[in-house]
Parts: structure tokens; sequence; C-alpha cells
């Protein structure tokens, strides 16, 4: 496979990496491809390997250090590569898998890589796996265990899609699987049988009555969802179940702790008899506009911000006490569809912001 021509218009570059198919845990010809680019196209970086991630970074001794991150994976491909461009009442569009989330953001930070020779701040580059899985799977985990010292930043650029605003901090998430046991019967003789699937009518209705949150932080207003997601449960059709489970989703404001989230979610579903065990979480981020280097950033982008909804890994970078913010091209709402999408012009338009932002 040829190589990247990271000097290309990012329009271009962003087509060229979504044409390389990357679903979760097939990243290696794309990092592959990423890293014989950066080594031969850009000046004066450091470049170096870990798993099917790419890092690079310059060491000019500049005053401040600004982090560029982002992962190479996708979701699974819906009939969506190659990637196709069209012009139509929306405007100029570049289709497919990943050009919102977030090959366009990764095409940008590269092209800028390989162009600005008047850098105002020393440059990280990380170019990572396994963000659309399970969090126990991010490349960022491996790296922050293996190679810290290359997480070290004054500020974090995240390039996930925020159609070209800055989105501040994260929520939190939290996962929860409630279950119901009960006593197997024939459903002819359904009195003889105790119905699990039953018990979960209250959780029901107390998630229907919930009254989610809204929280400023910053001037960034974080609005809380407490959702079931998933439900599971039945043996036959003529069988009255003894056993039922059902996962809840907490998405939460930065100002809780995991810890307080676990808390609040478990008084929701108080007194209910049900079993309670946590499968997944992870800690919300603060918005951290008060930074220099944060602020300086939407100081470029115009004063244009936000908060942002769901869970990034700017969390994983506020917890190492670097500010960091989401910022890139494309609709978060078209993510992982299949007629994911991106106007051309945002990915134009960031990289204008950030190449301002990034030089001297």
């Amino acid at each position: 496979m040829s190589l990247l021509d990271l000097h290309a218009d990012p329009i271009d570059l962003t087509a060229a990496l979504v044409d390389i198919p990357s679903v979760s845990r097939d990243e290696g010809v794309i990092a592959d491809v990423v890293e014989a680019a950066l080594r031969e196209q850009t000046t004066g970086f450091e470049v170096i390997r870990s798993g099917n991630a790419v890092l690079a970074r310059t060491n000019r001794g500049l005053p401040s250090r600004v982090m560029l991150a982002g992962h190479l994976d996708t979701v699974p491909i819906a009939d969506n590569v190659p990637s196709r461009r069209t012009v139509d009442e929306r405007g100029d569009l570049l289709h497919g898998c990943g050009t919102v989330d977030m090959k366009s953001g990764d095409a940008v930070f590269l092209h800028l890589a390989a162009t600005v020779s008047d850098l105002a701040h020393d440059l990280t580059l990380v170019f990572y796996d396994c963000e659309e899985i399970a969090a126990q799977y991010n490349g960022l985990g491996r790296i922050e265990r293996d190679l810290p010292e290359w997480l070290r930043a004054d500020v974090a650029i995240l390039g996930e899609p925020t159609a070209g605003f800055i989105e501040a901090g994260c929520q939190g998430t939290l996962r929860v699987r409630l279950t119901a046991s009960g006593t197997r019967a024939h459903s002819a003789r359904s009195w003889l049988g105790d119905n699990a699937i039953h018990k979960f009518a209250p959780v029901l209705e107390r998630l229907a009555a919930y009254e989610s949150r809204s929280v400023d932080i910053d001037g960034c207003v974080y609005r809380e969802g407490l959702s079931a997601v998933r439900i599971s449960g039945g043996i036959a059709g003529n069988v009255v179940p003894d056993a039922a489970e059902m996962d809840v989703n907490f998405r939460f404001a930065p100002d809780r702790s995991v810890e307080q989230a676990i808390a609040h979610v478990r008084e929701v579903f108080d007194g209910l008899g049900l079993g309670f065990e946590v499968t997944d979480s992870s800690a919300g981020a603060l918005p951290g506009l008060a930074n220099p280097a944060a602020a300086a950033l939407i100081e470029a982008a115009g004063g244009q911000y936000r908060a942002k909804y769901g869970w990034t890994d700017v969390s994983r970078f506020s917890a190492l006490g670097i500010p960091a913010v989401n910022y890139g091209p494309g609709d978060p709402n078209l993510a992982h569809k299949r007629d994911e999408h991106v106007p051309v012009g945002q990915i134009t338009d960031v990289t204008a912001v950030l190449r301002g932002y990034l030089s001297a």
C-alpha cells in the first residue's frame, strides 16, 4: 500500500484513511501506513510504535507542549468503505466509516505535523488503537502503563467530532447489571412459578419517572441520563422464567466521581431486592477552561465552546492532570451511522484554526 501524502489536502487525506479498513483490533495496516508516513514526511519528530499505536513528538525546548490525540479504529464497517464524495442540498460531503469518528480529526493532525514548520509549542501526536470497544482494551491505557513520559503535555486536544466547536470536559459513564431470580414453572400453571422478568416492572417505572440533572460548570451545561440499554431473560415460549437481567447506563456530569455515581444509581433502585453489579465505569472530566493553554485554543476557535455529551478519552488526560478538550470535524450525532459523513468545509476550518494555534 502506498504511503499517505501528509502534504495533501486534509480532505483527501481523510478519504485515504477511510479507505484503509481499521475496525477495532484490526488496526495493524493503518498503523503501519501512519508510522511510515510520519517517519518519511515530517521533520524533527521522534517516532515510536506501541502495538497498533503510533506516537511522535518534537523536542525543541519550547515553553509549552500540546498533545494531539486520535484513535485509528472504527466501529464495524456497514457497507460504507471505500469513501465517496457527494454534493447536494446539504453541501459538499465526504461519506464513509470513520469520516466523523474520527479519521477526519486524524487527517487534520497528520497534515499539521507535516506542514507547520514554525511551531509555537512542542508537539506530541498519539494515534492509538481500540477506542471503540471496552475501556480495558483502549490503547491509551497501554501507553499510560508502558510509556507514561509520552503523555505529558500542557494541554491535550482530542480529535473527536464536535462540528468545529470546542467541546470541553466530558460526562462520566457507568453500566450496572441488575439481576432478578424467581421460580421456573409451566406457563399454563404460572401461579406455581415466580416470573423473574416481571420483577423489572418497578425498575422501568422508576426509569420512566427519573428526572435527570443539568449541571453548569464553567459555562458548560452537562445533562445527565439514566437509561435501560439491554434486558434479557426467558427460556421457552411455555416456561415462566426463573432468571432475568437488565443493563442500565448512567451518563453523569463530571462533578460526580464514579463512586458517587454508583451510590446514586444504588439509591434509585433501592428496596427492589435485585442483584446489583457494576460492569463498566469511567470517570468524567471537568472542563478545565481556566487553564491558559486551553483558553488560548478557545480564543483561536472564535470563542465557540460547549459541554461534551458522552464519554471520551479527555477523561484519561484529566486524570493525569492535563487540561483536555475535544475538537474535530464532523457532527457527533452521525458517528457510527451507515450514512456517516462529514462536511468537507469543517475539515478545512478545523485545520485552519489549529494551524493558527500551533504556529508561532
